[in-house]
């Protein structure tokens, strides 16, 4: 029964979290308080940076105080920086965000997925990952749909409903109740002097972190910030891009088909070929102007992504020992971080010259996660 609650309070958790109501138009939002693209960027790539420095520290700390108060720590922390969004005027203001959006990253990061998956049923984690981001995807469907009904302009008002729905998910964060650690054998090791050893990704593991990460970057850039300024570019109206927008996050909702694909066509095969699609998006997106196609491409990204996130979540917690869970995963995201500090600025940069750059690097970079992805299948462990 506790594993059963868990798994609906962090699906609760997920939906709640979803809901930013201003996500439509995140990059017009600081924009309006005269943010520039390169700003925008440079905050991302601190806040990753600070992201790097605190994953393997709070991997460590949540073995220690437990992913129970972890995560509840991290939601009330969520909630705080929401607030600070909702009053940021400044570049200061929007960085203190960002940097506390660090904190809480880091320390959900790996925590979140380890918490589910010993919450859950032996061979169920891989379906169970699909329904977490679903459930966060679809959170963003019904904020998206609210702000264009009811708050479609209203910056700030979008930002408080935002840290409002927050405050929810941080209060039920105190319901959870902390997993069995001993069910496989974890935590046997802590305290080992071959502990910090032991959260090293083997070679073949870090491949395809590292095709993730450039993935994720990709994705979260192009989907999140560039949008908006790609829509801009093919005449598109504002009402119209929050449309685009609750289109674009239902797609996401294919996370939940994850399994089903992997199964049919095996991890290799489906990997590869949702790495090869995020490259097709981002070629259509640096040629085009067409609203049409613009909407399609990032459909096309989103799709891609939400199949691969449950895929790469489930490969690497196979791979990681048992021992240690959370930090090992802590650590594996530490390198993600790390790539996408050098793309998010790269990408800001790119943005300035032109949307069609910038897009056109989202390319090469699915493109070298493809090729990373390959190498990845052919290693030996």
């Amino acid at each position: 029964m506790a594993k059963n609650r868990n798994l609906y309070l962090m699906y609760a958790i997920a939906g709640l979290q979803g809901m930013v109501f201003y996500s439509p138009i995140a990059t017009l939002y600081r924009q309006t308080a005269g943010i520039s693209l390169f700003e925008i960027t440079l905050i991302e790539s601190i806040s990753l940076v600070l992201m790097i420095l605190l994953e393997l520290p709070w991997g460590i700390a949540a073995e220690k105080i437990g992913y129970k108060r972890t995560i509840s720590f991290c939601c009330f922390l969520f909630f705080f920086s929401k607030l600070i969004f909702w009053k940021a005027h400044t570049f200061g203001g929007f960085l203190l965000e960002r940097v506390l959006l660090a904190v809480v990253t880091a320390g959900l990061s790996g925590t979140d997925t380890a918490f589910l998956y010993r919450s859950c049923k032996k061979g169920d984690s891989h379906r169970v990952f699909g329904i977490y981001s679903n459930l966060t995807m679809g959170g963003m469907v019904a904020a998206a749909g609210l702000y264009s009904l009811f708050m479609s302009g209203r910056y700030r008002m979008s930002a408080f409903a935002t840290a409002a729905v927050y405050g929810v998910a941080a209060l039920l964060s105190l319901a959870l109740q902390e997993p069995d650690q001993m069910a496989e054998g974890e935590g046997k090791e802590k305290g080992s002097p071959l502990f910090s050893l032991s959260l090293l990704p083997s070679k073949k593991l870090l491949l395809l972190i590292l095709a993730a990460a450039l993935f994720n970057e990709t994705h979260q850039t192009i989907t999140v910030f560039l949008n908006q300024p790609q829509y801009l570019r093919a005449g598109m109206a504002e009402k119209t891009m929050a449309l685009a927008y609750i289109a674009v996050t239902l797609a996401g909702l294919s996370a939940g088909f994850s399994a089903r694909l992997t199964s049919r066509l095996g991890a290799g095969k489906t990997g590869s070929l949702l790495l090869f699609s995020g490259g097709i998006a981002c070629l259509i997106l640096t040629f085009t102007c067409s609203p049409l196609l613009s909407v399609a491409a990032i459909l096309l990204l989103r799709i891609s992504h939400s199949l691969f996130g449950p895929l790469q979540l489930e490969l690497q917690n196979q791979a990681v020992s048992p021992q240690n869970r959370a930090a090992a995963l802590s650590f594996n995201a530490a390198f993600m971080d790390g790539a996408a500090v050098f793309t998010n600025l790269v990408f800001g940069r790119t943005a300035e010259i032109s949307i069609a750059a910038a897009m056109g690097f989202g390319l090469i970079l699915c493109l070298s996660g493809l090729l990373l992805f390959e190498r990845y299948k052919r290693k030996p462990l």
